[in-house]
Order: structure tokens, then sequence, then C-alpha cells
């Protein structure tokens, strides 16, 4: 009777372990035909807060905010949608940049290693306030230790301008790959013109 049991046994054992593989593959066909309806769950950018956090946080502190991406520049008065493009060509940019800042496809998002860079038009003096075509008329005249703050995923992020720097058109911005968490505020320059490139670099402080 002892080796029969012991026969019964080994056979449960491996009709778990059948069933156990059987059930793997099974899961695994269930997310292949169902990709563009879960692929979210293993894309930490666009994952729920709850993961966020965990990725987010590292080793700082931060409060949630049940606010809408935005960003807010008190010493000129501008508080702004950050729209993120549907894709990464001009045309898509343009289109976000109807809503208000656009965040540079490929760029870190804010809070995220590395520059991120926020695009936004300039307008001349007294052109009318339509499709946020004036948000970064005045960036020029921010100063150093001046606050840029940003709402992103339910997150406040504090930066701290620290310099003002020119681009010709096309050049590529300079520390792109940076290991400080910064932002590059770009736009037109002089307001209005297609001439040149002004961008305010800051630097996550909070």
């Amino acid at each position: 009777m002892i080796p029969e049991i012991k026969k019964i046994k080994t056979n449960k054992k491996k009709s778990k372990i059948i069933w156990k593989f059987f059930f793997l593959i099974f899961l695994i066909n269930i997310i292949l035909f169902n990709w563009n309806e879960v692929s979210w769950l293993f894309h930490y950018r666009v994952a729920p807060r709850g993961i966020q956090s965990i990725i987010f946080q590292e080793d700082r502190i931060v409060e949630r905010y049940d606010k809408d991406n935005t960003i807010k520049i008190n010493a000129i008065g501008i508080s702004a949608p950050i729209i993120i493009p549907d894709g990464n060509t001009d045309v898509d940019i343009y289109n976000a940049l109807k809503g208000g800042v656009a965040h540079f496809p490929g760029s870190p998002f804010p809070g995220e290693k590395g520059v991120s860079i926020l695009l936004g038009h300039s307008s001349p003096p007294g052109w009318p306030k339509i499709d946020y075509e004036w948000v970064f008329t005045e960036v020029e005249e921010l100063e150093r230790g001046d606050e840029i703050k940003i709402y992103f995923n339910g997150y406040l992020f504090t930066y701290i301008m620290t310099e003002q720097i020119f681009l010709e058109v096309g050049e590529q911005v300079p520390h792109y790959y940076s290991n400080k968490k910064e932002i590059i505020l770009l736009s037109c320059w002089p307001p209005g013109k297609n001439i040149k490139r002004i961008g305010i670099r800051a630097v996550l402080t909070k």
C-alpha cells in the first residue's frame, strides 16, 4: 500500500505543476491579446498614482495635490496648463501649445532625473491673450532664485531658476542628459520672432 500511496501523491504533484503551467500560458495569452487595454500596467509613466508615488518620491517626501498638470510662476504672473502632446511631430506639439505649455516629447517628465523641456509661445507686447500665445513672453525677466512651481501627476515640484541661456534655432539644449532634476522653459526670442531661442534653466529643490 505504501508504494501506491507514494505513486498517487507523485501524480497529484505532477498534475498541479501541469495545471500551473497551463494557467501561466493562458495568462500570458490574455495579456498579449489585450495588450492595448493592459499595457499601462507595465508603463510607470502612465501607471496609477499609487505606483507613481513609489517612483517619484525616491528619497524625498512630497505632498499630494488634487490639481491638474500646471505651471505657476508668480514672479511674472503665469499660470498655465501643462499639455502632453499626442505625438512627437511638429503638428502634435503645435496643437498642444494651443492649450498651454507643451512638454517636449522624449524629455523626462517633471520630477524625474534629467532635463525636462517645457515649450511655450511668446508674443510681442500688447498681443491679445489668445491660445496661450503669450505664456512665455516675459520669461526673460526671471532672475536667479525665482521659483517655478510645477504641479504634475498629483505632486508639486518646486524649481529654482539658475540661469538664462540663448540658443540658435535648431541648437540642442546643453546638458540634456543631466543627472540632476531640472527643467528648461524654452521659447522664441525676441518675443514674437523666430530669430533665437531663450531658455530658462531651473533645478528641483523640493
